[in-house]
């Protein structure tokens, strides 16, 4: 077993704002049919036989019982004019889908209308790791279109120009 050297929490936060990722919004339906989702960007291309993805979500989320719950969940990848909606599914403690427009993919989940990429995907296994539930899924229909994405860079937005 390697020990376990200590790395200050906010060195760690300040070293991985370094790494551009794009941004996404991972949805699910719940038991009811209602929607719910979430800013993700630990979102990651695993395997492309059999094509396979990841998120994480935090212990701590509010949405995290409805993901552990469906079979299904939806990944849309914001264009860069996606910043106010990105936004608001990073916040907590709110219905994040009231009063946005969605359209329901062929497996039932909400997607993001005009996203860069919509992915469908079929959850095959859920992995503890530390304070995140990693969710490895199949996709199952994916839909793409043109467009320049959303970043996050150092702490904030950006664009493919900035």
């Amino acid at each position: 077993m390697i020990p376990t050297i200590g790395v200050d929490e906010t060195a760690f936060r300040r070293a991985c704002a370094r790494f551009a990722t794009g941004i996404t919004i991972a949805s699910v339906l719940d038991a009811s049919g209602s929607p719910h989702g979430l800013t993700v960007n630990s979102f990651t291309s695993i395997s492309l036989r059999p094509p396979l993805v990841l998120i994480s979500i935090d212990y701590t989320s509010n949405v995290l019982p409805y993901f552990r719950a469906s079979t299904y969940y939806g990944i849309s990848v914001l264009a860069e004019r996606h910043h106010e909606l990105s936004t608001r599914f990073a916040q907590k403690g709110m219905d994040r889908f009231n009063g946005i427009e969605s359209v329901r993919g062929e497996t039932g989940v909400p997607l993001v209308p005009g996203a860069l990429a919509h992915f469908e995907c079929a959850t095959r296994q859920v992995i503890e790791a530390g304070d995140h539930a990693i969710f490895l899924a199949e996709v199952v229909r994916i839909e793409c279109r043109d467009g320049d994405p959303l970043l996050y860079f150092n702490s904030a937005y950006r664009g493919l120009r900035d």
